[in-house]
């Protein structure tokens, strides 16, 4: 099967004014102008590897995002980022949570002309590595990575011009690996919370009302535990971007010599001590090394170890209770916008003394819990290699459909 012909992409931008654009220029957002609740401002935080994260928000007002009305982004709108993290394209879902978005100062969108060119089959292609390569070979390295003449750049990226028909069978067969990933993402997080409620049920990060009932948490818990240094020439790295904001696994990794950091094992809970991490939830429960491997994280991890007797899974549930949190959260100290939580303030926290009945029923909960969380995620880890097998091949047109359905329907 031939390639394709290559087109520039502005060539297919929606007949609209502002259909390619940039976000504001800073001055034009400020912190000044953030509000609680309004318009979500999109940063690079929520186009982490091309997925777009629909959670994490700043706000600014209805008004304030009528101002920038060319800055307004709409389901399907696909945004690159041309400041920081060159390379990095997502676009906005077609059943979003609101109604619309702003993207900042970072970012510029692309509306497509949707009878020429599917938006989601141009997500891909930028997702494969050649799509990828075109846009960093306009990228700068001098300072802040970014790409030289956004606007220009972006528009006159060479992108295949398949038929509209092709476009969107593509787009439908590597959004059904998409789907399938994103399903069993929600299957494993309604399970988590269902276990949330049930501490918090048991009422394990309460208020206390009897202290001669109550137990500091280090009693429960060890904090920072002393592990010893890796002996192998590499070990496993998990950097601050490796945590999950809302499910406990770890999804990526990197290997490094061993240096400084903070330690784990499997078993480990690890929680981000930083602004804005911790208060974005970022924690994870450590469970994909092997047996008896040494793992080091960032310096701004607080490592977390369940004590005898006490359930394994039961330090990550009290990192992601909004009670130990918030105690966390409202004792952090530093300067402005790098203020850390230290373990100091978090060893003499109070807390119910919990009934052993009331561990062990959450310990046989737990169990099943997370290994089928586990079993999901290596699926999702197989399908995810599949998609990235079959996308370059299809956007090219070296594959049929026909063929990529087939292996596809196989394992959805």
């Amino acid at each position: 099967m031939g390639g394709f012909e290559f087109v520039p992409f502005g060539s297919l931008a929606a007949d609209s004014r502002g259909a390619f654009s940039m976000g504001p220029f800073g001055s034009k957002i400020t912190k000044e102008n953030y509000v609680n609740a309004g318009v979500p401002v999109v940063r690079g935080v929520n186009l982490t590897k091309g997925t777009f994260v629909d959670e994490g928000f700043v706000y600014i007002s209805e008004e304030k995002a009528d101002e920038l009305r060319s800055a307004n982004v709409a389901p399907g709108d696909l945004i690159f980022t041309h400041r920081g993290t060159i390379g990095q394209v997502s676009m906005i879902p077609r059943l979003p949570r609101f109604p619309r978005y702003v993207i900042g100062s970072s970012q510029l969108k692309s509306r497509l002309d949707e009878n020429r060119a599917c938006p989601e089959f141009y997500y891909y292609w930028f997702r494969s590595r050649r799509g990828e390569e075109s846009i960093l070979a306009h990228a700068s390295t001098v300072g802040v990575p970014g790409i030289s003449t956004p606007l220009t750049s972006v528009k006159g990226l060479r992108v295949p011009f398949p038929p509209i028909r092709y476009q969107q069978s593509v787009a439908e067969i590597l959004g059904a690996l998409d789907s399938k990933i994103a399903m069993n993402e929600q299957v494993a997080l309604t399970m988590e919370k269902t276990l949330r409620a049930r501490f918090e049920a048991y009422g394990f990060d309460s208020d206390v009302r009897d202290p001669g009932s109550a137990v500091r948490v280090d009693e429960l818990i060890e904090f920072n535990p002393k592990v010893p240094k890796p002996q192998l020439r590499e070990s496993v790295y998990v950097d601050m971007a490796a945590l999950p904001t809302e499910l406990a696994r770890v999804r990526r990794w990197a290997a490094r010599p061993p240096g400084g950091g903070a330690r784990f094992v499997n078993g480990d809970t690890v929680m981000a001590r930083i602004t804005p991490c911790l208060e974005n939830g970022k924690t994870a429960l450590i469970d994909f090394m092997e047996s008896g491997e040494v793992g080091i994280g960032s310096t701004e991890f607080i490592v977390m170890r369940a004590r005898r007797d006490v359930p394994a899974h039961f330090p990550y549930l009290l990192a992601r209770s909004p009670r130990f949190r918030a105690h966390a959260i409202m004792g952090m100290t530093g300067s402005s916008g790098r203020q850390r939580c230290q373990v100091d303030r978090l060893v003499g926290y109070l807390m119910p003394r919990p009934q052993p009945h009331a561990l062990a029923d959450l310990q046989s909960h737990c169990a099943p819990v997370f290994d089928l969380a586990k079993k999901l995620d290596e699926e999702s880890r197989t399908l995810a290699d599949l998609r990235d097998t079959l996308l370059p091949q299809l956007v090219t047109g070296k594959l049929h459909v026909k063929d990529a359905t087939r292996v596809v329907e196989e394992v959805v």
